[in-house]
């Protein structure tokens, strides 16, 4: 299966929407609700991945199948993708030794996010929506 710019425009466009709504629900939640770090952040990072979810569902792989398996998938891909952007900041943070500030922002936010960009692109047009149907990106 070859990868075509509307797929990665598509998942580029549905994750930009995810992070979107992942940011501003986490700040609201923090700032003008007063919830707690941790729990506005598990509920930003679900409803970010919902969001995710549908705009990848509806739209970048458009006429595949949609259900709880498929999104219950695309949940345990993004868990995996946060890991790996916690992967990237413990190995600089603490094997490497890099402690500044905009160490940890640029392993976490930088390289760590175009690690799990790339997982997340590879299990969601592998492990989430796999099966064969018509393809018509929502973005061409």
């Amino acid at each position: 299966m070859t990868i075509s710019r509307r797929e990665i425009a598509g998942f580029a466009l549905a994750g930009a929407c995810a992070y979107a709504a992942d940011l501003g629900l986490f700040v609201w939640l923090r700032s003008g609700a007063g919830w707690d770090p941790v729990t506005a952040k598990a509920v930003s990072f679900l409803a970010g991945c919902t969001v995710a979810y549908l705009g990848n569902a509806f739209g970048t792989y458009r006429g595949r199948r949609v259900g709880w398996r498929e999104y219950t998938v695309f949940f345990g891909v993004n868990i995996a993708g946060a890991a790996v952007q916690l992967l990237c900041l413990v190995v600089s943070h603490y094997c490497l030794g890099l402690t500044s500030p905009r160490a940890d922002t640029l392993s976490g936010a930088g390289v760590g996010m175009a690690f799990a960009t790339c997982l997340r692109f590879w299990g969601t047009r592998t492990l989430v929506f796999a099966g064969e149907g018509r393809r018509t990106p929502w973005t061409g």
